[in-house]
């Protein structure tokens, strides 16, 4: 899917008939006069520049952009496909995500996404300043929707494995608690209570060391995130 010749001629279809003819023509483009183009009685009339800008650079940028959205459907698909199958996830794994720490590094592989959405939104706002009047500050919202769109965008489909680690925390918490009841009542007997054999010394025995394992390892399920999200890939 991700290598289909038809995709993309389709793709490149839909950039020239929706992407300039509508979108960039009556939507994007600014209707005072600019670099590129001159607002007049028969319609707004391209400069030279203005038609490579046009017809060469917006298609070109636009192409690119849509097929990073068709192979990130690609790669949600494959992510839903992935959480269908009943993982062998570990609820004490030392990543706190069952296993599946190593996917919050697939963020940053899209990096050139988010920048280029930043690249073009910083061109829009710079238009409508130094052509229109607008100020920086009366865009805020803009500036909030797509920051929260490309962190839907690049975080969201991750989230697919959520039922899965939520259900396995839960298990988790449900087993390592019985052994933790069963060797901390097993301890109490032992050293507590009397059940310690009088020939065995309390210092240097390794019940101490083990219950404390058995502690760190009931922290880390309890730890468990339900999304394999970390917080430096989210920054």
């Amino acid at each position: 899917m991700r290598n289909s010749v038809l995709a993309e001629v389709l793709l490149i279809a839909l950039v020239y008939v929706v992407g300039i003819l509508i979108v960039w023509r009556h939507y994007t483009s600014l209707g005072t006069a600019t670099w590129y183009a001159i607002p007049s009685a028969e319609g707004t009339k391209l400069s030279l520049s203005g038609v490579w800008y046009g017809y060469v650079s917006v298609p070109l940028f636009q192409f690119l952009l849509i097929r990073w959205y068709f192979r990130l459907v690609i790669w949600m698909r494959f992510l839903w496909q992935v959480s269908r199958i009943n993982l062998d996830l570990v609820p004490t794994h030392p990543d706190r995500v069952g296993g599946l720490g190593f996917l919050s590094n697939t963020v940053y592989a899209f990096v050139p996404l988010a920048a280029a959405h930043g690249a073009l939104l910083a061109g829009m706002l710079a238009n409508r300043i130094f052509y229109m009047g607008a100020a920086l500050p009366d865009f805020k919202i803009e500036i909030s929707v797509i920051v929260i769109f490309l962190l839907f965008l690049v975080i969201g489909p991750l989230l697919v494995f959520a039922p899965q680690l939520a259900q396995v925390k839960r298990t988790g918490l449900r087993e390592y608690g019985t052994l933790a009841e069963r060797y901390v009542r097993e301890f109490d007997g032992k050293w507590l209570r009397g059940g310690a054999p009088a020939d065995e010394p309390f210092v240097g025995s390794g019940d101490i060391q083990s219950l404390a394992d058995l502690g760190n390892s009931f922290e880390v399920v309890q730890g468990m995130r339900v999304a394999p999200v970390t917080r430096e890939a989210f920054l």
